[in-house]
């Protein structure tokens, strides 16, 4: 067959100049018979409808993905999300994972730690090191990333309404290690915006929370320019009941209300634009999900390319991180659990994720253990290495059913952000509720199919078994909040005082005013205030959000 002008172009071009840098992975592919893989399956003929709707890998519109060579050149960074009891403890499931062959650092805070209070708040009781680590100042840090040179890994925190002191901590932690803050590379969730509609870990109103996100933008532009400054996530929004329609048009609403607050406040869009990254959820039903990440890419670079006028073609790309669905983990028969997180892992990539965390079996019920994250980590390995799915680009594109899906849900998305633009924005949105009843309707729906049958889920509505389940449980020790307190008692005993109330004292005075908040908290943090102290700061001079 003759190659088409375009493609043949981007063969030349864009993938050649990416399979030049293919060190690690060979170009040409063969199945297991020894069938030889197109690099790129297409159709027999190419009009312009294909071209305008899905192009090519590496290209407007990126239906096909953001890379030209996806997978042949360099597999997804596998990204386990980690973080329990004392920084201590996590530093040792860290490194255990980079001996298994995990390429990326997660962390998952505690409750007190995600919410801006110090391990020994009254408010902090009964939750420290619960739900991930606890990080009470820059001292934990030091202990948490102990013997990890983080000029060498990409770390992604999953952090919102305190982002802005866990990056300088970790930036201060990379200055000690002697790395280049330019050498720096991860990812920072800083989405708030969810939080009010999804999550819940919010501290202050909408409008000071985009201020901080905003400061962070600029911050990172002109210190640590490798570092992701935002992860907008529909993965919070999916756990809590949406569809995935909703997944998508919730996103993306809430990655136009950051990049309008961007640039309100003066800074490029091609500056800003080409370090936004995203994160979804993946689930089981794996024609929806593929089709959905596809949707969400195509739209995005609508929005940053014509809405926005980015002129950068990397502003426009939609990167992002997968996590399978918790949501659908059971606590009966959790076995089954690794079959659901193999699929959901398995969509995400056929879909073209950027990175990726697969759950572990045993998550309904406690934390996961070394043994079950191993196998977490090894399904995803098993994908890469002998599933064959890497090795052709966008392997199910052109099916019929999956650009049907594709389309539908790029169409109904659309529909609801419109709504959401005709209300004013998303912060209205919430503030109206809207956004909330929509998730919370899908969800109620959803759960009714189940008990109703409509929707089977194995072990728990249907093929049920009597076998009483024993799961060794990873449990935390009451011991570890009573450690975590002195530590941070002592950590206060030892600083110099006056240098962290100066640096305090600054802090108020950036927020009462209009400069960067991202120099001042740099400074508090260096100088070992504790992240309820910089918190509070801000508390007093924002306000505290209340639903």
């Amino acid at each position: 067959m003759a190659k088409h002008p375009q493609y043949k172009e981007w063969e030349e071009k864009t993938l050649g100049k990416a399979l030049q840098k293919m060190p690690e992975r060979k170009a040409e592919f063969k199945t297991v018979g020894g069938l030889q893989l197109p690099r790129l399956a297409l159709p027999k003929e190419i009009d312009a409808e294909y071209i305008q709707k899905l192009g090519f890998p590496g290209e407007y519109p990126f239906t096909r993905g953001v890379q030209p060579s996806m997978y042949r050149s360099r597999l997804w960074t596998m990204r386990q999300y980690a973080g329990f009891s004392t920084a201590a403890e996590t530093n040792k499931r860290y490194r255990y994972l980079l001996e298994q062959g995990q390429t990326g650092l997660s962390v998952a805070f505690d409750l007190p730690t995600q919410i801006g209070y110090d391990s020994d708040h009254q408010m902090s009781r009964g939750e420290v090191g619960k739900v991930g680590v606890a990080i009470d100042s820059l001292a934990d840090m030091e202990v948490l990333f102990d013997q990890i040179p983080l000029g060498e890994v990409s770390t992604s925190m999953t952090i919102n309404s305190p982002a802005a002191v866990l990056l300088a901590m970790y930036v201060a932690l990379g200055e000690k290690q002697g790395v280049d803050r330019e050498k720096m590379r991860g990812t920072l969730q800083n989405d708030v915006l969810k939080e009010y509609v999804a999550r819940g870990t919010f501290i202050y109103p909408p409008r000071p929370s985009l201020r901080i996100i905003t400061d962070i933008f600029e911050w990172c532009g002109q210190n640590t320019p490798s570092f992701n400054t935002i992860s907008i996530s529909g993965y919070h929004i999916r756990e809590a009941g949406s569809t995935a329609v909703q997944e998508v048009a919730f996103t993306l609403a809430n990655g136009i209300s950051y990049v309008q607050a961007a640039l309100e406040a003066g800074l490029d869009v091609d500056v800003f634009g080409k370090r936004l990254s995203f994160f979804f959820g993946a689930t089981t039903d794996i024609m929806e999900e593929v089709a959905k990440f596809r949707a969400a890419r195509r739209m995005w670079a609508s929005i940053m390319r014509d809405r926005f006028q980015a002129q950068n073609p990397r502003s426009w790309m939609l990167r992002f991180h997968t996590q399978t669905a918790g949501h659908t983990l059971t606590a009966q028969q959790i076995d089954n659990n690794v079959v659901r997180v193999t699929l959901q892992a398995l969509s995400a990539v056929l879909g073209g994720t950027q990175s990726l965390h697969t759950n572990s079996k045993d998550e309904a019920l406690t934390l996961p253990t070394e043994e079950s994250v191993r196998t977490a980590l090894r399904t995803q390995q098993v994908i890469a290495h002998e599933s064959g799915v890497p090795d052709s680009i966008d392997p199910l594109g052109g099916s019929y059913l999956l650009e049907e899906l594709t389309d539908r849900i790029e169409s109904e998305a659309w529909e609801l952000m419109q709504k959401i633009e005709d209300m004013g924005g998303v912060i209205p949105a919430i503030e109206q509720g809207f956004i909330q009843r929509h998730i919370d309707d899908a969800a109620y729906t959803y759960q009714q199919e189940v008990e109703n049958k409509e929707r089977i889920m194995v072990g728990v509505n249907e093929f049920k078994s009597q076998e009483e389940v024993k799961v060794p449980l990873l449990r935390i020790d009451p011991e570890v909040e009573r450690a975590q307190v002195a530590q941070v008692q002592k950590v206060r005993s030892e600083r110099d005082e006056q240098e962290v109330e100066r640096s305090l004292a600054a802090l108020r005075e950036a927020a009462q005013g209009e400069d960067n908040l991202m120099p001042p908290i740099l400074e508090a943090v260096k100088q070992y205030a504790t992240i309820g102290e910089i918190c509070d700061v801000m508390r007093e001079v924002f306000g505290i959000h209340e639903e």
